[in-house]
């Protein structure tokens, strides 16, 4: 057995991928300063710095700090058919609530259950109380318009809004996958409730192999329809937002979490300072030869279309990994993909 386990790890090294412990040590500790976490772990004030940047994000429609305040909860929904309600220091999509419809004074889910606002008052209080936070502290509550994903993602994508991690590297953009929520994740895009996840080569925007719970898969799990072929619109437009990103948060290793709205195309969700890794899978090939090779080099472009340009030629030159990347993983993704 710990000759077997030997043996796949050392296939996983030869390939290249990368792992959690040198994840931390080589890239998350090396790059990222402790004072910028800050910036990052509260999507407030994330969402502040992208406003201020230009970057397009989805309406804050307020925000609820502290329990006195749910007594104007009612107030602050009023009008608002759809919304999402999720934690400012929340993690995994823990804690987020999608309303998609009002009928009738009740709040209809995505899956087509109603709650109540004594209900959403309670789901509210948990937020407030650390319920969902980092380190369980106490939290804030953003309500936010809720994005109205692409027609393209009708045919592989459960109900939900699928996501696009960009993981980015001293300002370049080093890999990507689309994250499709299923049955399985209750119609949310995060891997470890089961959600999909699908690579997308830099170089042209085109999904290919697809991952579910660090098992390698060609179809999506609820419709049977294939997850190779999708030209994901607006592509370099979205490499664009996550350098940008990458340079307003200061971090040297992040991943950006975007969206496609149908009416208002690209958004920036979220900045992430500890990436996880499944990426690997959904790519095909490990991280640590193209980390290596941008760190090696001495000058890196500054201007956001030569970043780009670098980044697809990086993946163009890039080749798949060998089976070690196949179902399993083994030491590849973390539990929680963040």
């Amino acid at each position: 057995m710990a000759s077997n386990w030997l043996g796949r790890w050392s296939a996983l090294r030869r390939g290249g991928v990368l792992g959690i412990n040198a994840r931390n040590r080589n890239f998350v500790m090396r790059y990222n300063p402790r004072s910028k976490y800050p910036l990052v772990d509260d999507k407030l004030t994330t969402k502040r710095l992208a406003i201020e940047a230009g970057l397009a994000v989805p309406e804050l429609y307020g925000v609820v700090r502290f329990q006195g305040e749910l007594t104007h909860l009612d107030r602050l929904l009023n009008g608002r058919d759809s919304f999402v309600i999720k934690p400012a220091h929340g993690s995994g999509g823990d804690g987020v609530l999608v309303i998609t419809d009002r009928r009738r004074g009740l709040f209809v889910k995505g899956d087509g259950r109603a709650l109540t606002l004594r209900e959403i008052e309670y789901f509210v209080s948990n937020i407030l109380s650390g319920v969902h936070s980092l380190g369980g502290i106490p939290d804030a509550a953003m309500i936010e318009y809720r994005v109205r994903p692409s027609r393209l993602f009708e045919s592989i994508s459960y109900r939900g809004v699928p996501d696009i991690r960009l993981l980015i590297f001293r300002g370049i953009p080093v890999m990507a996958m689309v994250r499709l929520p299923t049955r399985a994740s209750d119609g949310k895009a995060n891997l470890h409730q089961g959600a999909v996840g699908v690579g997308i080569a830099l170089a042209t925007g085109i999904t290919h192999h697809g991952v579910v719970r660090d098992a390698k898969i060609d179809d999506h799990p609820d419709f049977g329809t294939p997850l190779t072929g999708h030209l994901i619109p607006d592509w370099e437009a979205l490499l664009a937002v996550g350098a940008r990103c990458a340079d307003l948060t200061g971090l040297g290793y992040c991943g950006v979490d975007l969206v496609i709205d149908e009416d208002l195309g690209p958004m920036m969700l979220e900045v992430n300072a500890r990436p996880g890794l499944a990426i690997q899978i959904a790519n095909q090939y490990g991280l640590e030869q193209r980390l290596r090779g941008i760190e090696a080099m001495t000058q890196l472009p500054r201007d956001i279309r030569e970043r780009i340009a670098l980044a697809e030629e990086l993946d163009a030159a890039s080749q798949p990994a060998p089976a070690a990347l196949l179902p399993g993983g083994a030491g590849v993704a973390p539990r929680h993909e963040r």
